[in-house]
């Protein structure tokens, strides 16, 4: 399948339909007059081309990013910097079209070209890569073996466009067996059962792996005899020796960094093309750079600048000779340093992690089985707003449960005191939960009427008697749940006294109609939040008037919110460590293309409340304390991994909101199971981790810098997520490497944080102590993060 890519801070894929559509992208008139300029050595040019992606299957929602979705086809990368050499090159991919499955052929900007192949069922890009390269005897990039791996577009002229097979605008794979064959080739590949060479899996730019395979001498490919016509093309290099460099994929930080330094230190990108001063303008840029980025990156920002000769001996001995003299992570950054330091930290948080979630420019996928609960709910609701409507279900679900406890891990009992805040950008669709919940409070609603018709019986009775001693007192059993939104404090309390046990549910279409729920000003409505949440709290009033309310019944309250993004982060902006966020659950719902298709909701018929109707019977029914035994194991579960994943990013944010997150979490694994008729399902526990992951990634995107700013003196300016330090070290790390990282991502890096840091890590396994000076990651993480 062919998708567009579309990049608006976060990539989205668009399905290419037919040769029409493609050929139509390709020679748009912005696009062609960019691949000229690109074709002329303009990078801005060629960074604006119209994007490709060919190894995708068939997906579930248009966010490239945690894609997991693997096709029929692959994308494999040539690069040429020789017009002959090109034109015999494409020669010889068209000779072996049929052998190497060849689907696609064009020529890049840059001269090369872009093979678009068959993947052979059960192998993974990289060896269907080092397939063809062996099968034409033309080089390879390991480096672009990845599922998401984009392309930038030539035009769709033959000369450009060489071949296209009209079997690549389809897919013959289901979207659960695209899904199934991605997740069984990440098995093979964290089993180390790919076949390939061992080098294949270093990072190469020029790699043969027919001469790996075969144990030849590179020399037997040199130039000197593919000039005397005694082999193929095999590459188009200018015979430098080739040494292989550790390598990260380069960022939008990165990238910023980059060019920030180019710019400070008068270089152009064509010094490090320049034959006779290339060399000179590596050191010129690692001089500026080294203190700013890894070496990892530092390669990875040359691999852009100059693709055909980053790997060169030379090149690489003046990198490791810059981070092996001059690093030094205690020197003070000078003030260009610090400005480009300072920047690019608004750019750094997009780059996933291996471990953990929270840093990902998009929240966590959710589950693919749901607990059937979940899966009724979200059944009638697009793609798009599933997830929102997951979370945004269990306040209402929870109010149907009367003095029903359930015991924590520390044997505190808690009620199902679930609320719920959905924040969106403007025209999102935040609609999109009002119709599950309306479904879901259908019978409270019902005898709500019932109880209001009731008291407004009552206080017409009043009126017509006046102050006269024969007036009816207030009746017995006026049990309203659902509230309206400006209700007075008195009122309030009226409900929950009258609630007999039972939780009062709010549904506000703005958060900020919270201020009216109470009807006075200050943080009061921040308290009731809290109040809500903790277990065993009181909310009332006591008062001398014999007309007044007086009453403290336990505070049982759930509800719904909605707001923007914009809106909810500065509602909350007073509050942000006086605990109100950590209580609540937070979801939100990916922006869509502007133009986008119109959303198709199902029909909720009879049928569906039919089948919701026994679950709903089963919240009911439910009575006292309700033993859980597979949640309360969950919940431990759940307590380790974010314990683990903090003690790993050094994040005291996303450690203290953590905590509350996990009790919510529990808390809907124990309302899954009630409305289960007791009975767990596994799919509760892969929704529930999901749940906990999402709402996580919820605070810390929305809240999470603002927190630490209101925590600590100074700011940290940009949007943040916990990172994995030791993930970002090499496997083998000293104390310098721990504190560069520690600097990169705004932490304190003194010698005494640092050390505590990987004596923590020491303690709990995660690396082990080498010689005096380094540390090395054990097989224990190494594993645990395959996994």
């Amino acid at each position: 399948m062919i998708y567009r890519i579309i990049n608006k801070g976060k990539k989205f894929a668009y399905l290419v339909k037919n040769r029409e559509d493609f050929l139509a992208l390709r020679n748009t008139k912005e696009n062609l007059e960019n691949l000229a300029k690109a074709r002329k050595g303009d990078e801005k040019a060629k960074a604006q081309l119209v994007q490709f992606a060919y190894n995708i299957g068939v997906l579930k929602s248009s966010a490239l990013a945690g894609c997991k979705s693997i096709g029929s086809y692959f994308f494999h990368d040539v690069d040429c910097y020789d017009a002959e050499q090109s034109s015999a090159m494409a020669q010889q991919i068209l000779a072996k079209k049929d052998e190497i499955g060849l689907m696609m052929l064009e020529k890049s900007a840059s001269g090369g070209y872009h093979l678009v192949c068959k993947r052979q069922p059960g192998t993974t890009i990289l060896e269907n890569q080092v397939r063809i390269s062996t099968i034409l005897l033309i080089e390879m990039d390991t480096n672009v073996h990845d599922l998401q791996r984009v392309s930038f577009s030539s035009s769709g002229n033959e000369n450009d466009l060489l071949y296209l097979d009209d079997e690549l605008f389809s897919e013959p794979m289901t979207v659960d067996e695209c899904e199934a064959e991605y997740a069984r080739l990440k098995e093979r590949e964290r089993k180390g059962e790919e076949q390939v060479p061992a080098g294949a899996k270093k990072a190469r730019k020029h790699y043969k792996p027919w001469l790996e395979e075969l144990g030849t001498d590179d020399r037997a490919n040199s130039r000197e005899s593919r000039d005397e016509g005694q082999g193929p093309v095999t590459s188009c290099d200018r015979d430098q020796p080739l040494v292989t460099a550790p390598v990260t994929a380069i960022d939008e930080r990165v990238r910023f960094v980059m060019e920030a330094v180019l710019k400070a230190k008068g270089l152009e990108k064509s010094d490090f093309t320049d034959i006779g001063g290339r060399h000179n303008a590596v050191k010129i840029f690692l001089s500026g750079a080294n203190q700013l980025l890894s070496k990892e990156e530092a390669n990875g920002a040359l691999a852009e600048l100059m693709p055909e000769h980053w790997t060169d001996e030379n090149i690489q001995a003046c990198v490791a000779d810059f981070y092996d003299k001059y690093y030094n992570p205690s020197r003070k950054l000078n003030k260009d340093e610090e400005a480009i330091f300072t920047k690019s930290r608004r750019l750094g948080e997009d780059k996933e992690t291996e471990v953990g979630e929270h840093s990902s420019p998009i929240p966590p996928e959710m589950p693919a089985k749901l607990p059937k609960l979940i899966k009724l709910l979200t059944k009638n609701t697009p793609n798009q707003y599933k997830a929102a409507v997951a979370h945004a279900v269990f306040p209402s679900l929870g109010t149907h449960l009367k003095e029903v406890e359930f015991e924590y891990t520390d044997h505190v009992k808690h009620e199902a005191t679930l609320m719920n805040c959905l924040m969106a950008h403007t025209g999102a669709g935040k609609g999109c939960i009002d119709e599950p919940i309306r479904h879901i409070m259908a019978d409270i609603k019902a005898r709500d009427a019932e109880n209001t018709r009731r008291e407004a019986e009552w206080k017409k009775d009043c009126q017509k008697k006046g102050a006269n001693k024969d007036k009816q007192v207030r009746p017995e059993g006026l049990v309203i749940q659902e509230i309206d939104p400006d209700m007075t404090k008195p009122a309030l309390v009226t409900r929950m006294d009258e609630a007999e046990g039972h939780f009062v549910y709010v549904k506000l279409n703005e958060i900020d109609l919270f201020e009216q729920l109470k009807g006075q000003t200050g943080k009061q409505h921040f308290q009731l939040m809290c109040l809500a949440f903790d277990p065993g709290a009181e909310f009332g009033q006591t008062r001398i008037g014999t007309q007044s309310v007086t009453a403290r019944p336990k505070c049982r309250f759930n509800w719904n919110a909605c707001t923007t993004i914009q809106k909810g982060r500065r509602f909350f902006s007073r509050v942000l460590t006086d605990g109100p966020i950590s209580r609540i659950n937070f979801c939100t719902i990916p922006e869509m293309e502007i133009g986008a298709e119109q959303p198709i909701y199902g029909k909720y018929d009879e049928a569906f409340d039919a089948e919701l109707k026994t679950y709903i019977d089963n919240l009911v029914s439910a009575h006292g304390v309700v033993d859980c035994p597979q949640a309360f194991k969950l919940a431990k579960k759940l307590q380790e991994e974010c314990a683990e994943f903090a003690r790993l990013s050094q994040d005291e944010t996303y450690w203290n909101l953590s905590h509350r997150a996990i009790v919510i979490a529990w808390l809907k694994a124990c309302v899954l199971y009630v409305a289960n008729g007791c009975q767990w399902e596994k799919t509760i526990e892969d929704f529930v981790r999901w749940s906990l992951q999402y709402d996580l990634w919820c605070k810390m995107q929305f809240f999470g810098e603002d927190i630490e700013k209101a925590n600590q003196e100074g700011e940290r300016i940009g949007t943040r997520g916990p990172r994995n330090l030791l993930e970002l070290l090499p496997d083998e790390f000293t104390i310098d490497d721990a504190k560069r990282v520690r600097l990169q991502q705004g932490l304190n890096a003194g010698y005494k944080e640092t050390a505590h840091m990987v004596r923590t890590w020491r303690m709990r396994g995660y690396c082990a102590q080498s010689t005096e000076h380094s540390f090395v990651k054990s097989e224990k993480y190494k594993e645990k993060c395959k996994n």
